[in-house]
């Protein structure tokens, strides 16, 4: 007799829509990367005219709301964000980077049909996000996903958590 195989639809579902997030977001950090110019319909496709933004860290280091303001472009130098890890909870990307010992970064993305809706960038800034569920009288609190940047492992960085 064959093994009985149980596949939880509803799981299918948020793993797909994960997938198609997270591809949303690679595609847009590929956009963004080019140096040849901005392909500006595709980024723009990508993000909801009333994107919300949200930052943490040195004010001096607002880079990715300049590259999709088109204050700045990746031809002048400025800032390069490439990814070491994308991690998908929910409706929600991840995306986390480091440049040696001077800059660490993680993105939250939000995406609600297919479009970018909300953004949160932390920059030099250890983040936890946890998921806060009331059960009873008591809130259970679980860790979803954690900062692990291999290069920055000794060094001391503000700690924020964000609840989901």
């Amino acid at each position: 007799m064959a093994p009985s195989i149980s596949i939880d639809s509803k799981t299918n579902m948020n793993s797909e829509t994960e997938n198609n997030n997270k591809a949303i977001v690679k595609t847009l950090y590929k956009a963004l990367a080019c140096t040849c110019g901005r392909d500006t319909k595709k980024v723009t496709g990508l993000i909801a005219d009333d994107l919300e933004w949200w930052f943490h860290g040195p004010q001096n280091c607002y880079y990715m709301m300049k590259l999709l303001t088109g204050e700045v472009s990746n031809n002048n130098n400025s800032f390069k964000f490439e990814p070491r890890s994308v991690d998908a909870i929910d409706d929600r990307v991840i995306v986390e980077g480091w440049e040696g010992a001077k800059a660490y970064w993680v993105h939250v993305w939000t995406l609600k049909d297919g479009v970018i809706t909300q953004f949160r960038e932390y920059f030099n800034t250890w983040l936890t996000v946890t998921e806060l569920r009331p059960t009873g009288w008591v809130r259970s609190a679980t860790t979803l996903w954690q900062s692990h940047p291999r290069d920055l492992a000794k060094r001391s960085l503000p700690g924020l958590m964000l609840a989901i």
